[in-house]
């Protein structure tokens, strides 16, 4: 089995009275919805969200990837505060080979510095539609993949219980 390893970050940042989470739409989400033929008006899909992550490059630390995706998938720059965990799983590759993959991805709990959210540049758009504020509060509800989830959670019970940030 092949085996990957990412890392990635929760940005989290505070205004108009609430904690906000920085959270991607990839490019490659469903364009339709699911489901078979259907007479009526097709309905919207659902907008899938997820955290910045992406592959450790040979060399790289995984909170150095982690920064780097940051930057590269949401156009907003942040300073790391804690390490939130990994989150491991197995899939099967859609393409190529269709190996299936062990990946492990170390998320990191950021805080927003500067930057624009969604100031991406144009060849990332392969990988992300668009970026966005979300409420954190919100985040374990919006976002896809159960990992994710798992680390907006975190990410609350943080941030809950730091008042310093």
């Amino acid at each position: 089995m092949v085996r990957e390893i990412s890392a990635g970050g929760v940005v989290i940042r505070f205004r108009e009275g609430a904690w906000w989470m920085a959270a991607i739409e990839p490019a490659d989400a469903p364009a339709s919805p699911a489901g078979g033929k259907s007479n009526r008006a097709a309905r919207r899909p659902k907008t899938v969200l997820a955290l910045p992550k992406g592959l450790v490059d040979p060399g790289e630390k995984p909170l150095e990837t982690a920064v780097r995706e940051v930057y590269e998938e949401t156009g907003v720059n942040a300073d790391p505060v804690t390490k939130l965990g990994d989150s491991k799983y197995v899939y099967t590759r859609a393409w190529g080979d269709g190996a299936r993959v062990f990946k492990i991805v170390s998320f990191y709990l950021m805080q927003y510095r500067s930057g624009r959210i969604n100031d991406v540049a144009p060849a990332m758009r392969v990988e992300v539609a668009r970026a966005s504020w979300v409420r954190l509060e919100d985040a374990v509800a919006l976002l896809a993949y159960k990992g994710e989830k798992q680390m907006a959670r975190r990410a609350l019970e943080y941030v809950e219980s730091h008042s310093e940030l």
